[in-house]
Parts: C-alpha cells; structure tokens; sequence
C-alpha cells in the first residue's frame, strides 16, 4: 500500500469518463450506442463511489463514433470537455477515465493543464500512445487478461516504459477479464475509483497496493 503525502491541495476535482469507440467512424455518436451506454453505467458507478470526497464526474460526449486518423476527434471532445470545467470550476484538479479509444484520448489530453490523474481501462494504444504522458502524472492501467480485442501485454510494457521514466504507473490486471468491463463490473469501479481517490481526493488515503507494478 502506498500513502499519498500531498495532503495540503484541497482544490476541487473533477473527473472526465471518455467512452470507446472505433478506429474510424464519422456517424454521430448517440446516447444509446453501446460504448456511450456502457461507460454513461461506469461514470454513474463513479459517483456514486467518489460523491463523499467531493469529486464530481461527468460523461463526454462525443460528436462522431471514431478514432478518424489525424482528426482525432475523441481528443477534440476531450479537450472541449476539459476547457468547459475549467471555465465553471476554475482551479480544479482533473482525472480522465477512458475505455478501448477513450483510453487513447486520455493519453493524448494528459498533458493539459490540471490534468493529473488518469486512468485506462483495456487501453487501445496502438501506437505507443502511453509515451505521450507526461512524467509526474498518475496512471492506472486496468486490463483484462484474456482480452482479445486490445493486447493486455502490450499494455504492460507501455505502463512500465512510463514508470521508467517519471510518470507514478501502476499496472492492475484482472485474471480472465475480457474486454468490455462485464466480467467483475465491480472490480473494474472500485479499482477505479479507489486510485481517483487516492489521487485527487486532497486526503489521506491509501493507493491501492500494486504488485504487478515491477
């Protein structure tokens, strides 16, 4: 277990759910899409767990289905999402939770300001998405081990090239897991939301322990 010693920031936190998607598709994204419905569950699930702390959490909404090569419109939104938080919060400490594509996102929005706390769930970083980082930022990466869809080992040796060099990486695998958050749902929220908490919450916690970190 490691314990958190900046107890002294008590700004606000605010936490970013961005849903997965495909690597190309310029079809409007609509709330009863799969991965919207999907993740708009696992923010609700978030709430509930991070209310008491103080930490709000909302769901992106994104414009279009895909990844889109250079258009990158996941990140777009993303980013769209983080400037409206700033200007109806002002100093606010940011999380980012992002599944499949919405990982990808996340890794490409960490370098915004206030951004500090991350989380990727079954990450598809296809590549090396995770380099874009920034060292002294928090990462949690939670994968299935039997997903098919996005390579677990490769996002292993993502996470660790970003603990090498700076970045306080924590590597969470879910024996049996597969891709779409539906074996243990409540593993996936509560590992989530223990490592939001552990990192935004201004208090004194605990992270959970790791040991698949080295």
């Amino acid at each position: 277990m490691q314990v958190m010693d900046d107890f002294s920031d008590r700004r606000p936190a605010h936490v970013l759910v961005l849903p997965g998607g495909r690597p190309v598709g310029t079809t409007p994204a609509r709330p009863w899409h799969p991965p919207q419905v999907r993740m708009r569950l696992f923010a609700g699930a978030l709430r509930g767990r991070l209310r008491k702390y103080g930490i709000a959490v909302d769901l992106v909404d994104y414009r279009y289905r895909g990844w889109n090569d250079d258009h990158l419109s996941p990140v777009r939104d993303g980013l769209r999402a983080i400037e409206s938080v700033v200007r109806r919060r002002g100093d606010v400490r940011i999380g980012l939770v992002g599944h499949a594509m919405g990982a990808r996102a996340v890794a490409h929005l960490a370098g915004q300001h206030g951004v500090e706390s991350l989380v990727a769930l079954a990450p598809w970083w296809p590549t090396d998405d995770a380099d874009l980082i920034p060292a002294g930022r928090h990462l949690l990466v939670a994968h299935g081990t039997e997903d098919t869809r996005t390579d677990p080992r490769a996002a292993q040796s993502q996470v660790m090239a970003a603990g090498q060099r700076g970045v306080h990486a924590r590597w969470r695998p879910l024996p049996g897991g597969g891709h779409f958050l539906l074996a243990d749902p409540h593993w996936w929220a509560d590992t989530t939301a223990d490592f939001l908490t552990c990192t935004l919450s201004g208090k004194p916690t605990t992270c959970p322990g790791d040991d698949h970190a080295s």
